[in-house]
């Protein structure tokens, strides 16, 4: 992948305002594929009796990589937007464990990328969620 893309795609979600506020964190973004951590925050809990994160906190975590991994595709010219996004949420996470999401540009046509995504905790062969979305390709 063109180190540009990569460059571009760090520094645009380093500026999102809620991705900074979540504590995202880019650990490897490759040709169409990315991968982003949440670290656990007592500020993205969303029940305080069990300390289990928001599902919306989780549903971020799912949209900003799928951009990330369209960003860094090699078909894709320029910026991107979230047309839709499905989310399955499978199990509540783990209270106290980093969320990691990874993300996958499956396919892009010249206006619309296709990707799948999956949210995990420290239990990797158990899904918190997966997702399925359709991002806008700009630039064309």
């Amino acid at each position: 992948m063109a180190a540009d893309k990569a460059k571009i795609a760090r520094q645009f979600i380093a500026s999102i305002p809620h991705a900074q506020m979540l504590g995202m964190q880019i650990e490897e973004i490759d040709d169409g594929y990315a991968r982003i951590i949440m670290p656990y925050h007592a500020r993205l809990v969303g029940d305080p009796q069990t300390g289990v994160i928001h599902g919306g906190a989780v549903s971020a975590l799912m949209d900003t990589c799928g951009g990330a991994a369209v960003m860094s595709h090699p078909a894709a010219p320029g910026g991107t937007a979230t047309i839709d996004l499905r989310i399955d949420y499978m199990r509540a996470a783990t209270p106290g464990d980093t969320i990691v999401a990874e993300a996958r540009c499956t396919h892009i046509t010249r206006n619309v990328a296709f990707v799948r995504a999956t949210a995990v905790d420290d239990d990797k062969d158990n899904p918190v969620a997966t997702a399925t979305g359709a991002f806008s390709v700009e630039g064309t």
